[in-house]
């Protein structure tokens, strides 16, 4: 079954503590507090206990994402998320947070600097330390309170916490059951004086890429990793907001970037509110564009979305997000 609380925490980082290899099930873990002066630990997995053991990582030094702008206050603490579509709930897949092949493997703590998944990590957690006006928003599975126990790493009392900061579907054997749609992890940080958002994604090289709409569960018959490639077709841009009184006649454009033509029967385009609209069935030759006007409950929203490009057999071939403030620039093409 899927995680049983998850949610997000906003909070402020105060302290935090490495752990090696040499520990059992080692983790980067952070000792967190909230406006109300409530005390959390959050635990970021720095290893797997499946095969391979290094982690996947990403950060994004400038994200930009619709997401943040429904996050709940700095601050106010633990706050439970629905896992669903237009929501703040994040989804790897579906939500185009980022694009998963750019994700590196990291070993968890090794000699030398800047070479490891805890240095890494440090990079942005100690910045926010130092900065008594950056957010840390964490994205996972809460523990706690757990009454008259004190927490084990930071010894604050009710032990209170974090955990599963991690892609949480695609994964296999004894993990599968934690597997779900709309419930993934991750570090977002606000760094308000410099109106700048930074977000870091884990994941598990066993985890699968391609999961299914309902249990988030691998598709067998779908490669499990994206490689780095080129989609043969993908988003290049959108008409979110046409000038003009509603309805507006939004459009999205495509282009077909490989050698040959792709006969596009069968695909489809998905908004946030996972809304499809099929692709005409037509024959696109090499290099060449498509322009695919919105309708049939498929909309564009003026308050930021995602789009994805899905292919006859229902598998995402490309995804792309775009801001409020990209959509409120009224006639303007949104470029990917």
């Amino acid at each position: 079954m899927p995680l049983k609380n998850y949610g997000v925490l906003a909070c402020r980082v105060i302290e935090r503590r490495r752990e090696g290899t040499h520990d059992d099930t080692p983790h980067y873990q952070l000792h967190l507090t909230d406006s109300r002066g409530t005390h959390y630990r959050g635990a970021v997995n720095v290893l797997s206990q499946e095969s391979p053991s290094e982690l996947l990582f990403l950060a994004i030094d400038d994200f930009r994402h619709p997401v943040t702008a429904q996050l709940p206050p700095a601050g106010s603490g633990w706050t439970e998320l629905s896992s669903r579509p237009g929501t703040a709930s994040l989804d790897f897949i579906r939500g185009n947070l980022f694009a998963p092949e750019s994700m590196r493997e990291l070993p968890p703590d090794v000699a030398g600097p800047d070479n490891d998944l805890a240095d890494r990590l440090d990079h942005y957690i100690e910045r926010a330390i130092g900065d008594p006006t950056a957010v840390l928003y964490l994205f996972g599975e809460r523990w706690g309170p757990e009454r008259n126990k004190r927490d084990k790493v930071f010894d604050f009392e009710p032990g209170n916490g974090v955990h599963d900061i991690h892609m949480n579907q695609g994964s296999v054997g004894r993990f599968r059951s934690s597997n779900g749609v709309w419930q993934d992890g991750a570090l977002i940080l606000h760094f308000p004086a410099e109106s700048r958002w930074v977000a870091v994604f884990l994941a598990f090289q066993s985890q699968a890429w391609h999961t299914d709409e309902e249990t988030g569960h691998p598709i067998e018959t779908a490669p499990a990793r994206p490689v780095q490639r080129e989609a043969e077709v993908r988003i290049l841009a959108a008409m979110v907001n046409p000038k003009g009184p509603a309805p507006e006649r939004e459009n999205v454009t495509l282009i077909n970037a490989s050698p040959e033509s792709v006969d596009l029967n069968g695909w489809h385009l998905a908004n946030e509110n996972d809304h499809m609209l099929p692709l005409p069935a037509a024959r696109v030759s090499a290099g060449a564009t498509v322009v695919v006007q919105s309708g049939d409950g498929f909309e564009l929203g003026n308050r930021g979305g995602a789009i994805t490009l899905l292919d006859p057999s229902g598998l995402k071939v490309h995804g792309v997000s775009y801001t409020e403030a990209e959509a409120l620039r009224e006639g303007w093409t949104v470029s990917f």
